[in-house]
């Protein structure tokens, strides 16, 4: 009868330390793999708070830098508007915390510091949110990108 005392409070205790340490993965800072971008500038088409710079391709449409800063809970950028025919370089940058960022409907996946080129071919929007289980604000982490 002892032994399976002994297991069963080890058991429970490892169970208590990885929820210690599921939950507390937003409140770690992990900016190393975050690359700095000299050359951004605000561009009307995103939001104030999403950094980007815009230039025409051969193609027609233009090519966005866009930088989305993740901290604790929110995206800087909760809603990001091109046009079809536009190609965007979308970063994610981590302020605080670990997180990641995922549109479904269109195969991104990135973390923190990584970069996806999308080209835009179809109208539509398209939702995004935060793809690393970050704590107890993880599901309010998302945002749209809105192709016109």
């Amino acid at each position: 009868m002892m032994k399976l005392s002994r297991k069963s409070t080890l058991f429970f205790a490892l169970v208590a330390l990885s929820a210690v340490l599921a939950l507390s993965a937003c409140g770690s800072n992990n900016n190393n793999n975050a690359s700095p971008s000299s050359s951004e500038s605000p561009s009307d088409s995103a939001p104030a708070s999403a950094s980007s710079s815009a230039s025409t391709p051969a193609a027609g449409g233009e090519t966005k830098e866009i930088t989305v800063t993740a901290t604790n809970f929110e995206f800087d950028a909760q809603e990001i508007k091109a046009k079809v025919g536009d190609t965007i370089v979308l970063t994610l940058k981590n302020d605080s915390g670990n997180h990641g960022l995922e549109i479904k409907d269109l195969n991104v996946k990135i973390k923190n510091g990584e970069s996806a080129t999308i080209v835009l071919d179809k109208a539509g929007t398209y939702d995004f949110n935060c793809s690393i289980m970050c704590g107890t604000g993880h599901d309010s982490m998302v945002g749209k990108l809105i192709v016109e």
